[in-house]
């Protein structure tokens, strides 16, 4: 599979990666940063440019057949529309390039899925997290508005630990507490996500 990535020089973007390289895949990532990927330089097509422009994204996505996206918010607890940027630029592209297949990392708490949400949770997302999951929350309703073959991931809270090689997956998980899971078993569920078509036009909750 011919495959562009966005957000593939962050910490889950990389796992990401790993596993299109992996597999196989025809791999080309859109970046700000292309020196951040010399390390795996000459097994990639490396792109210059920003995940919110359409005139870049529509560049990259020329003869893919689908698209990763597993943008972060970095540093920044208030991301100024980068998921709102990114979600019309990606979808503007994606229709004009007729690429139709889209898997885009999310965050557990985003939108519906807080209903399920345990207390701990609920609290976290609605303080700390409010501003990034309410952009989130904006870039995804683009997304279900769009002509795609979409999938939105939800993890629960993101750890560095090593792949387990399983976890729950499901349009739906109620929660206690507050569940993790690896970025590396993320990263795996994206890739496996965009070659399956079990997952599109459907929400995937994923936790260990």
């Amino acid at each position: 599979m011919k495959v562009l990535f966005l957000g593939a020089t962050g910490p889950t973007g990389g796992h990401v990666l790993a596993s299109a390289l992996e597999a196989g895949d025809t791999v080309s990532v859109l970046a700000r940063r292309p020196e951040a990927l010399a390390e795996v330089g000459d097994r990639i097509a490396v792109l210059q440019g920003d995940a919110t422009s359409v005139d870049d994204v529509a560049r990259a996505v020329e003869g893919r057949d689908a698209v990763i996206a597993a943008l972060g918010r970095g540093r920044s607890l208030s991301p100024e529309g980068l998921f709102t940027g990114a979600a019309g630029a990606v979808v503007e592209a994606m229709t004009r390039s007729g690429v139709k297949r889209l898997v885009w990392l999310s965050s557990y708490g985003v939108g519906e899925t807080i209903r399920t949400a345990s207390p701990l949770q609920r609290l976290m997302y609605r303080t700390v997290l409010r501003s990034t999951y309410a952009d989130k929350a904006a870039s995804e309703r683009i997304l279900r508005n769009s002509g795609l073959d979409w999938t939105i991931v939800y993890p629960t809270t993101l750890t560095n630990d090593p792949a387990r090689g399983s976890y729950r997956a499901a349009e739906s998980i109620p929660m206690r507490g507050m569940p993790r899971i690896s970025r590396a078993d993320v990263g795996s569920f994206l890739h496996k996500a965009a070659h399956d078509s079990e997952w599109i036009r459907r929400d995937a909750v994923i936790t260990d």
